[in-house]
């Protein structure tokens, strides 16, 4: 979603001071890294779930930087990008819908060093995480995309690709809920869809779809 929307004065600082502490990829991967060799977790109260998901997104986040490639046409197509912008982007280590989106995110900016990555972890930003709630839930990842010398919001993307959030509407009209079992199943569909998905909704972020 490619927006400008209005910022008030608190907004405003927050973003600013929320860049200022942000974690590179490198900085978040090795953090990931560091929390999952030390059965540790981000966010306020990490619980054995949080510790084991922590884990498998570490190694998901590995494999996916290792194998993810895009075609020339789409590679083509982020060079093009001539203006800077920043990526805030929200999440914790446990965080299923991260492993997959924040390694594309920074093959994009790998690509294009005018689009600067920029994460932070949610339950250190609660009220600016508040700003940007998806169906009224603090979801995540969540990209804010910035303007860099204002910071003025150009838009947002999160926590799902527009094709996966389909799959995910679909399942808890049917369930009410998503269960394990699907939060697997969409690990697998991640998969398959080799992170196109998402690309396809970052480039149209950047306008360049």
């Amino acid at each position: 979603m490619s927006i400008f929307i209005h910022m008030d004065v608190f907004e405003k600082t927050s973003l600013a001071q929320a860049l200022k502490v942000a974690f590179t990829y490198q900085q978040y991967s090795d953090l990931m890294t560091t929390m999952a060799n030390e059965g540790k977790s981000t966010g306020e109260a990490p619980t054995d779930a949080y510790i084991n998901y922590t884990k498998l997104n570490a190694r998901r986040m590995q494999r996916w930087d290792k194998t993810l490639t895009f075609s020339e046409a789409d590679i083509d197509s982020i060079q093009s990008f001539s203006y800077e912008v920043n990526w805030l982007v929200f999440t914790e280590s446990w965080c299923g819908d991260a492993s997959p989106a924040l390694p594309v995110m920074h093959k994009i900016t790998e690509i294009n060093p005018n689009i600067a990555l920029k994460i932070i972890l949610r339950d250190e930003h609660p009220e600016l995480m508040q700003r940007f709630l998806t169906n009224g839930a603090w979801s995540i990842p969540k990209l804010v995309q910035l303007e860099p010398q204002t910071n003025r919001i150009l838009g947002t993307w999160g926590p799902r690709s527009t094709k996966a959030t389909q799959l995910v509407e679909a399942f808890k009209m049917e369930h009410g809920t998503l269960t394990a079992a699907f939060r697997e199943s969409l690990q697998i569909w991640y998969n398959k869809d080799k992170g196109q998905s998402i690309l396809e909704d970052l480039l149209l972020l950047l306008a360049l779809k």
